[in-house]
């Protein structure tokens, strides 16, 4: 019978950075959990703000490295994230008493769930890691990155971006944190680590369905790719572009 193949140093690497990483998550997660509505409210602000003028020099990154997409179609999508999902939860409140049930003597309590493992795709690289960045800092949960091997710059610099905006608004050192060595096996080893809370993941099938197999809470997102037909008439090739 065929054994496994036995992994390589750059796979040991991969998943020795990858339990450094969420241990360090791990470690400053109290921190993250003792900040009030306002300090994290000021974080996710600079996250935004930060990534908002920076969203043509994301996508033109993303596109030159991974060749997917086009430009302005991904200046959208980044702008979608640092400006439409960051107004869709700036006036949620993750931090103390976020409801009342007077009628059934209720009260909801909002508490961080926990380090989050973020798998990113090289399909929609920037875009995701900010969205995904801005949710978990809201939720004061510490987040750690595995970027797509084919889109590890432009996510890098994303995830860059987030955290120096999110340090100089008084965010622990380790709440943002993201992998440079990327291999399957290091991916694997994020979403299984016993520190890991919660999966958030971005990709192929296989990837989601072994981030749903991995024993965690997770939340995946496979291919989304619509059709379009084009009609019998139509300039194809002016169709396509």
């Amino acid at each position: 019978m065929a054994q496994p193949a036995a992994p390589t140093d750059r796979d040991l690497a991969s998943i020795a950075e990858a339990r450094a990483l969420v241990r360090r998550a791990k470690s400053v997660a109290p921190a993250l959990a003792d900040f009030s509505q306002a300090q994290i409210d000021a974080i996710v602000d600079a996250m935004a703000a930060a990534a908002t003028p920076q969203a043509e020099a994301l996508a033109r990154l993303a596109h030159e490295e991974t060749g997917y997409g086009v430009v302005a179609d991904k200046v959208q999508k980044n702008l979608f994230a640092s400006q439409k999902i960051y107004n869709f939860i700036k006036p949620m409140k993750t931090v103390g008493v976020i409801g009342r049930l007077e009628d059934r003597k209720i009260i909801e309590i909002a508490e961080p769930f926990g380090v989050v493992a973020a798998i990113v795709p090289t399909t929609n690289p920037t875009s995701t890691a900010l969205y995904k960045i801005l949710i978990s800092i809201k939720a004061r949960c510490p987040i750690v990155i595995s970027p797509h091997p084919s889109a590890v710059r432009c996510i890098t610099r994303s995830a860059e971006l987030m955290n120096d905006a999110a340090r100089k608004a008084g965010a622990p050192d380790g709440a943002i944190s993201w992998m440079t060595q990327v291999t399957l096996e290091g991916t694997q080893e994020l979403m299984k680590a016993r520190e890991t809370a919660v999966i958030l993941a971005t990709g192929g099938m296989g990837l989601v369905r072994a981030a749903y197999s991995a024993g965690k809470p997770a939340y995946g997102v496979g291919p989304g790719n619509a059709p379009a037909y084009i009609e019998r008439t139509a300039d194809v090739v002016k169709a396509v572009r």
